[in-house]
């Protein structure tokens, strides 16, 4: 399998929201290659984050990439709100709407489309759906809030979704969400993983850069 590029996506969750414009800054200039940032509505998952005008705002702040990660029960309807600001929106299998629909409307409004599983979710619920999707969301905890543990056993789905990557000779992203640190970003990446979504490691860091590159 050649090598991929590994890219950084420090997630806006663990943030400042106080100082948000402040805090994309800080991450753009460390190093970050997308602005991952995680849309929870209280139903899908037992937390609310944040909408599009917080997303929006987020992206006035940054050249980069936002990559938004729809947390929420009907993502059909709202992912067309975050396609204006956002260059990928990833939903998920276990949410309430038509996948397949979903992810040709987030290419057709022009964004890269992301598919994403939860741990307890078989990696076989999204084979039907490989040609759809541009990305492969591993959610690499129990998604609803930031700050936990890496479950090491997702790692069999990034090796799956990383085989039929290569012997089906598709061409996708393999993003991990939760608990990244650099050693569990060289567990992801040995994997097969080469989006590392960083909240709370690299925006407590002392020093976010470095932290960006130990990830790298």
């Amino acid at each position: 399998m050649p090598s991929r590029k590994i890219l950084i996506a420090p997630s806006i969750l663990a943030s400042d929201f106080s100082r948000l414009g402040a805090e994309v800054e800080r991450m753009t200039a460390a190093g970050g290659d997308w602005i991952h940032c995680d849309v929870m509505d209280g139903h899908f998952v037992d937390n609310i984050s944040f909408g599009p005008a917080f997303v929006e705002a987020a992206s006035r702040h940054t050249a980069l990439p936002i990559d938004v990660h729809l947390m929420i029960t009907r993502p059909d309807r709202f992912f067309p709100r975050f396609a204006k600001f956002a260059r990928s929106i990833s939903v998920h299998v276990e949410a309430d709407h038509d996948v397949a629909r979903t992810l040709a409307a987030i290419r057709a409004a022009g964004c890269l489309a992301g598919l994403a599983l939860s741990p307890p979710t078989a990696i076989a619920r999204i084979e039907p759906f490989l040609g759809l999707f541009d990305i492969l969301l591993v959610m690499t905890v129990n998604p609803g809030f930031g700050g936990q543990a890496f479950l090491p056993e997702t790692m069999e789905k990034v090796r799956r979704g990383a085989k039929w990557r290569e012997e089906r000779g598709l061409d996708y992203h393999i993003e991990v969400d939760g608990g990244i640190d650099t050693a569990t970003a060289r567990i992801s990446r040995e994997a097969g993983a080469d989006v590392m979504v960083a909240g709370t490691s690299v925006f407590k860091a002392p020093d976010a850069a470095a932290e960006i590159a130990s990830l790298r």
